[in-house]
């Protein structure tokens, strides 16, 4: 009978201790701000949809979008990231929650997706290619 508030307490320290390797961030981290495309040859191909990143907002394929927040989690590789975004449709009112996953790969390289699933790989974009407008 005295073991069980003994356990909850446990129970509810080990979550916290698990919530702190969390780290919430106000803006994507500047190593990851430029263009990134599936390969160099895309980052000239305005079809092929570059991916634009700075510290609060988002230019690609899900629209123009504006960070609210970046949660920063350790990976078995590294740290990973995971922004959550408004982004704008098709109509000035109506906006809508996106989440990007950004697991860094090489100081040139990252793996971009809004699920773990659907993660695919980007080279950054040398700095003379044109940039999708934001």
């Amino acid at each position: 009978m005295r073991m069980t508030p003994f356990l909850a307490f446990v129970a509810a320290l080990s979550s916290q201790i698990s919530d702190a390797r969390e780290i919430r961030r106000d803006a994507i981290p500047e190593s990851f701000w430029g263009t990134w495309a599936p390969s160099t040859g895309a980052c000239n191909d305005a079809d092929k949809s570059p991916i634009v990143l700075s510290a609060k907002s988002y230019a690609g394929p899900a629209g123009s979008c504006v960070v609210d927040f970046v949660m920063e989690v350790p990976g078995r590789d590294g740290a990973i990231y995971s922004a959550r975004m408004s982004c704008s449709g098709s109509q000035p009112q109506a906006r809508t929650t996106a989440n990007l996953i950004i697991r860094p790969d090489t100081a040139e390289q990252i793996s971009l997706g809004a699920t773990f699933d659907s993660l695919a790989t980007h080279r950054r974009c040398p700095a003379g290619a044109p940039t999708k407008q934001q």
